[in-house]
């Protein structure tokens, strides 16, 4: 009579174990998700992904304010004066609240443009006319689009209440700049550079905006999400098994 005592019993331990089964893959997925996304020790410190943002916003004004200027003054069609004009005090504008952010912050910004942006300016003053208005215009939107996602994935995940003002600031101007370059009629659209999206291990602006997803836990998102995975899928075959045979 023992063993059958012991069958009548085998459902419900089939079953216990697939109840323990189903809460351990439950616990899993509100445990490991967490580690890409659990908040760093210390408090709020700010990070690359904030300094990127500082120090893109503050070169950008170092450079265009100038460029504005001079589109003031030189471009050919009365379209690149005004939207010359427009830009130089709005960055004028833009640039204080950076700097004021910076001060609160106790960041240091740069003080003057690139290598690379000093040249974009040279370029605009040994053109003149047509070809003034065209550089004027290309330089400045392939400026402003590499900014401006910048400034969204530092927004949606800087913890620092400065920062996220400042990110949201310079996206109100970032975006107006352009609509007023496009205006022109003079942007290549075919010409413009594909949009640049963080890898892994990648050094770039978006992949240092990335480092505000958390801390280096010492693997990989992608791979705690695979391992994940796997065992949701192993756990949810075994579990169908054991209903199916009790």
């Amino acid at each position: 009579m023992a063993p059958l005592r012991s069958a009548r019993r085998r459902p419900g331990n089939r079953m216990h174990r697939a109840a323990m089964l189903l809460i351990a893959i439950i616990a899993g997925v509100g445990v490991l998700p967490g580690v890409a996304i659990a908040a760093p020790a210390g408090g709020q410190q700010l990070n690359a992904a904030d300094m990127t943002l500082l120090n893109g916003v503050r070169l950008a004004g170092l450079w265009e304010m100038p460029a504005g200027q001079m589109a003031a003054e030189k471009g050919q069609s009365a379209k690149v004066r005004e939207i010359g004009a427009g830009i130089a005090g709005e960055h004028q504008r833009l640039d204080q609240l950076v700097v004021d952010a910076a001060n609160k912050l106790g960041a240091s910004i740069p003080s003057e443009p690139t290598a690379e942006q000093k040249g974009w300016l040279s370029e605009m003053q040994n053109a003149s006319g047509a070809r003034f208005d065209q550089i004027f215009v290309t330089r400045l939107r392939v400026a402003h689009g590499k900014i401006f996602p910048v400034i969204g994935a530092v927004r949606a995940s800087t913890r620092d209440a400065t920062v996220r003002k400042l990110c949201e600031e310079a996206n109100a101007f970032v975006q107006h700049h352009m609509q007023m370059l496009e205006s022109t009629g003079l942007v290549r659209w075919p010409e413009l550079p594909p949009a640049a999206l963080p890898a892994p291990g990648k050094d770039g602006l978006l992949a240092a905006a990335s480092a505000n997803a958390g801390p280096q836990v010492g693997v990989s998102s992608t791979v705690v999400w695979l391992v994940f995975l796997a065992a949701l899928g192993t756990g949810g075959i075994a579990t169908y098994r054991m209903l199916r045979r009790s």
